[in-house]
């Protein structure tokens, strides 16, 4: 069986891994893997789009700041842009809406809510609060300029190569088979979302307890469509979200339930319930649907990112655990990744929180 060997190598070609590698393809030589025939195949392909720097814990909102920072450097070069300017809104109960807003999230009274969304209806909610920095994110595009990235830097992709074994050999180097091909690497890179813990558990690491849980989406035509470029409106309390699309109204019941690593699939009463739930909160009138899929948003179990060198098998990498903040915290965490690999010092310093070692993990 032909050996390929390479200092670096990443399973799983969604956001988080192409991230990396894309970042360190031009400093050391990278191989990645994806199961799937495809990139970006699973949670990264259903992604709602969205990037929101009020959006989730402290050190989860650093990472967002620093990843739109990165996104826009790179637009420079780009005939189009990646990122476009999307508010992001919650409404609901005075409390609720008090105990969800944080960091660039600001109160706005109804009458200014209204202004800006008003298919909603006044009286179904008591508060709301706007993130004027969140954007929309063109996900396709930037998955797209990391794939080129790094293949114009010399690293190599590799669809179709489910991890198969791991092991050790004496030279303290991975080898590592998939897909009928064997690898050796210094660095494997865990980056298989869903599927990080048992990747994991191939490779005789301990795993971390990282859950999937379903994420449900759907684009449905509406009578009475939001703006254009109105925002992005979420429940404070996670019962739905919507914003508007190209192909009519993107909405999402936000549901979070635990699930097997696999390819998730929606369930039609689930965007029917969520339709009548919509409707009856807001004048947008919403009717047939368009498509819908479902994703799978993988957590610790205090829900923030699992990222760093495991801590009692060298040369094994975290990179998972992403939930809901995989796009949104991407260039900011391989940044910070990258230079835990290249053995430099990180411009954002993130290892302490979401370092495989801590506690509860």
């Amino acid at each position: 069986m032909h050996k390929a060997k390479t200092p670096v190598l990443v399973i799983g070609g969604g956001i988080a891994g192409l991230s990396l590698a894309s970042r360190i393809a031009g400093d050391t030589g990278v191989i990645l893997l994806e199961a799937e025939n495809e990139l970006g195949y699973h949670t990264s392909s259903r992604s709602a789009r969205q990037l929101i720097p009020s959006y989730g814990p402290p050190a989860v909102q650093d990472l967002t700041v620093r990843t739109l920072a990165l996104i826009r450097e790179l637009e420079a070069d780009l005939p189009e842009p990646i990122l476009v300017p999307r508010a992001f809104m919650l409404v609901g109960t005075e409390e609720d809406v008090r105990d969800r807003a944080s960091g660039h999230m600001y109160p706005v009274t109804i009458a200014e809510a209204a202004a800006l969304a008003p298919e909603l209806g006044t009286g179904t909610f008591e508060a709301a609060g706007l993130d004027t920095t969140s954007v929309s994110c063109n996900t396709d595009i930037l998955l797209d300029w990391h794939r080129a990235r790094i293949e114009s830097s010399g690293g190599r992709i590799l669809t179709g190569r489910r991890v198969d074994s791991a092991s050790r050999t004496g030279d303290g180097l991975w080898t590592v088979t998939a897909g009928g091909e064997s690898f050796t690497a210094e660095i494997v890179v865990n980056a298989a979302g869903a599927w990080a813990d048992p990747v994991a558990a191939l490779f005789g690491v301990r795993e971390r307890g990282l859950q999937p849980y379903r994420r449900t989406a759907a684009i449905v035509e509406a009578g009475n469509p939001p703006a254009a470029d109105g925002p992005m409106v979420a429940s404070a309390e996670d019962t739905f979200y919507y914003r508007p699309d190209l192909e009519g109204v993107l909405i999402s019941p936000s549901e979070a339930v635990p699930s097997p690593a696999e390819d998730a699939r929606h369930r039609p009463e689930d965007i029917a319930e969520l339709i009548s739930l919509v409707n009856s909160l807001t004048g947008l009138e919403l009717g047939r649907t368009v498509r819908a899929w479902t994703g799978l948003r993988t957590e610790a179990a205090d829900g923030l990112p699992v990222v760093g060198f495991d801590d009692a098998v060298p040369g094994f990498y975290w990179l998972a655990g992403q939930g809901g903040y995989g796009f949104q915290t991407s260039s900011g965490i391989a940044e910070f990744a990258a230079a835990r690999l290249l053995g430099r010092d990180p411009v954002l310093d993130v290892s302490g929180a979401l370092s495989p070692a801590r506690t509860g993990l």
